[in-house]
């Protein structure tokens, strides 16, 4: 397929710049994937509890977004920098993107915060990235919690005010440099109501990266590479997907990252397996689900990896005509916007 193939038209002004005020009240787009017509509900995401039953497994990606994006001085000249941390390597040692990069080269010396946490780039990474060793006094976590600012998305322009809008409220595992954005909408109480109703719940992490992100330069989608991503199941987790495949029970995930990672972890007969690996599938339309049975999602960018995911889950032309819908009904779009259901 081509990269157009994915392409849609959005309005600018529905692209949500800003978190609702009540997590829970963003709009909610159901799609069916089986039935005659194209099977559209809009709902509330509160509604939600009206399309789960006892017995479903709700997988969710506990990870933490960490305030990944940095700003520096260089010792010698007092030039500005910018970073963004993308993967640990080792204590105190982090892949990241740094702009400008020409400024930096190896042995060059970072300030940050007034002396609060130096780096020092000791080598160049994949893709021009840079090798940084951090050194400071204390946690690392901490200090990053003063300095640090979210990375959001290059498409919302406003700052955000609260840091923990861009965490999921179960958010637990450090190491995301973007928010697994569907679990967004769930409050503890909502959360709370789901697992009371006889819902069990699966917490896996996978470990977001910008790779998620990155646009598809390619025309044909084949050529596309996914960058690879880190994720955890560990045996609690894969005894409940499991025990709900093996009694006719669904497995919903909650958002793309949870479903990359059960369909990266499972066997060809749909058994997930407890492991810590390293994933870059990239799921579009053709791909036989082995494990998924519904998804909780976003809007996603035109032509992106994501949208392609949602495209191979609902069908192709079911899922394009169902966001065409969603422009029409003003639905807000991307990160901090309204969710789909697609069961």
């Amino acid at each position: 397929m081509k990269k157009s193939d994915f392409y849609y038209e959005l309005p600018q002004e529905l692209i949500a710049q800003d978190p609702l005020e009540v997590r829970s009240l963003s709009r909610l787009l159901v799609l069916h994937r089986t039935g005659a017509g194209i099977g559209i509900e809009h709902r509330q995401f509160t509604d939600i509890l009206e399309y789960l039953k006892p017995g479903d497994c709700l997988v969710l990606n506990e990870t933490r977004v960490i305030p990944a994006r940095l700003f520096a001085l260089k010792e010698t000249t007092g030039a500005k920098i910018e970073l963004l941390l993308l993967r640990r390597l080792s204590e105190g040692s982090w892949e990241c993107i740094v702009k400008p990069g020409k400024r930096c080269r190896e042995n060059t010396v970072l300030i940050f915060g007034d002396g609060l946490l130096k780096g020092v780039i000791t080598g160049i990474g994949t893709g021009g990235n840079r090798i940084i060793k951090f050194e400071y006094n204390g946690i690392f976590e901490e200090i990053l919690d003063k300095l640090g600012h979210m990375p959001l998305p290059p498409y919302i322009k406003h700052e955000l005010k609260d840091k923990n809008r861009y965490q999921t409220v179960y958010a637990k595992n450090d190491g995301s440099a973007a928010a697994p954005t569907a679990g967004l909408h769930f409050t503890k109480e909502l959360l709370e109501k789901v697992k009371d109703m006889g819902v069990n719940l699966a917490k896996i992490t996978l470990h977001v990266g910008l790779g998620t992100f990155r646009p598809v330069k390619e025309d044909d989608i084949l050529k596309h590479h996914m960058h690879s991503e880190y994720y955890i199941i560990d045996e609690e987790a894969a005894n409940s997907i499991n025990f709900a495949k093996q009694n006719g029970y669904r497995v919903i995930c909650v958002g793309t990252t949870a479903c990359r990672t059960v369909e990266s972890a499972s066997d060809n007969n749909g058994a997930v397996h407890a492991k810590s690996d390293m994933t870059d599938i990239f799921i579009y339309p053709g791909y036989k689900f082995k494990v998924m049975d519904g998804l909780i999602t976003n809007f996603h960018l035109p032509e992106s990896t994501l949208i392609m995911l949602v495209s191979a889950f609902a069908g192709h032309g079911r899922t394009l005509d169902a966001y065409r819908e969603a422009v029409e009904h003003n639905y807000r779009f991307f990160s901090f916007g309204d969710a789909m259901l697609i069961i």
